[in-house]
């Protein structure tokens, strides 16, 4: 592997880190906001808001965790890197977001039950207000951090604070309807709408997590990007058998490639060094395997991609 390679990943690493230790912080700060506010004012919304923020201490500090293992560099027990952690991690989240979410809808039922009102509306409309503020600047930087690193388990911990934002201010609304408007029941029913919210932002994280750990092939249109910066080498013939998965912030990527027959081993060598450092450019980070056929050889079960047929017509009959 490259020292390019090595460092393209470190800096990913530690973008990676930061933010998961923002996040760590982040929710500490609101988790002590939240235990004061919710305790003076008995609201089911912003109890659910306290339960969903220990729930973020707990989630920020596995995601803290997983980022720093998965960006440790490949060794002899791990040869393909520890990205998976960050799958792993982000369906641990999964598991945590689905119980907060559990919880929260119980006490949402049990408090329709019982007719109970809020008090102290002002902490808790208060607290709401700086949670949705920290909040915005969070997700902020983790969408820099996640579009500059593709990793799941900031995505993961994203959709969770995305979450958020829609929690604290249904705590508002919920808060400013029984306690101001008189609406009986509004509380409770925020709680319940929060948690169904959870539970949706829960899939599509569960979702991402799973497509890594089963290695779900790329996007269509990136791995239709990389085969056409690939076929700018003019020696080459065609692209087949093209295999693609990502772990954590790592992708990888393994084709064949059809070459002149008669070129000698160091030509075609040559030329795979080449093609590599041009894919190297377009994709950083990627680690390619790319192993040579002479033109027209097809493996029996080979996959040929229509796309590689458009940039070479070479005259044979292609499957």
């Amino acid at each position: 592997m490259s020292l390019a390679h090595n460092h393209h990943h470190e800096a990913h690493g530690n973008l990676t880190a930061r933010a998961a230790i923002a996040s760590v912080t982040m929710a500490l700060f609101l988790l002590a906001l939240k235990v004061y506010a919710a305790a003076e004012t008995g609201s089911v919304a912003l109890l659910g808001s306290l339960a969903d923020t220990g729930f973020d201490v707990l989630a920020s500090l596995l995601t803290l965790f997983s980022v720093r293992y998965a960006a440790m560099p490949a060794d002899d027990d791990h040869r393909f890197g520890h990205g998976k952690a960050e799958a792993l991690s982000a369906l641990m989240q999964v598991v945590l977001i689905t119980v907060s979410a559990i919880f929260i809808g119980w006490r949402a039922v049990e408090r329709l039950g019982s007719g109970e009102s809020t008090a102290h509306p002002e902490y808790g409309i208060g607290v709401s207000v700086i949670a949705i503020v920290a909040t915005l600047a969070l997700l902020a930087y983790q969408r820099h951090v996640v579009k500059q690193t593709g990793s799941v388990a900031i995505h993961a911990d994203h959709v969770h604070y995305q979450s958020d934002l829609l929690l604290n201010g249904a705590v508002i609304i919920a808060i400013v309807l029984d306690t101001m408007l008189r609406v009986k029941g509004a509380d409770p029913v925020f709680g319940i709408g929060i948690a169904l919210w959870l539970l949706w932002g829960a899939s599509k994280a569960a979702r991402m997590a799973l497509d890594q750990l089963l290695d779900r092939e790329w996007p269509e249109e990136k791995r239709q990007r990389f085969l056409e910066v690939a076929m700018r080498h003019p020696e080459l013939k065609g692209i087949h058998d093209m295999r693609t998965r990502s772990s954590g912030v790592h992708d990888f990527c393994q084709f064949h490639v059809w070459v002149n027959p008669a070129m000698t081993v160091l030509e075609a060598h040559k030329i795979m060094d080449e093609v590599e450092e041009e894919l190297m450019r377009e994709f950083p980070g990627v680690e390619v395997l790319i192993h040579t056929d002479p033109e027209g050889h097809k493996d029996e079960k080979g996959y040929i991609p229509s796309e590689t047929i458009e940039h070479h017509d070479d005259g044979h009959a292609h499957d």
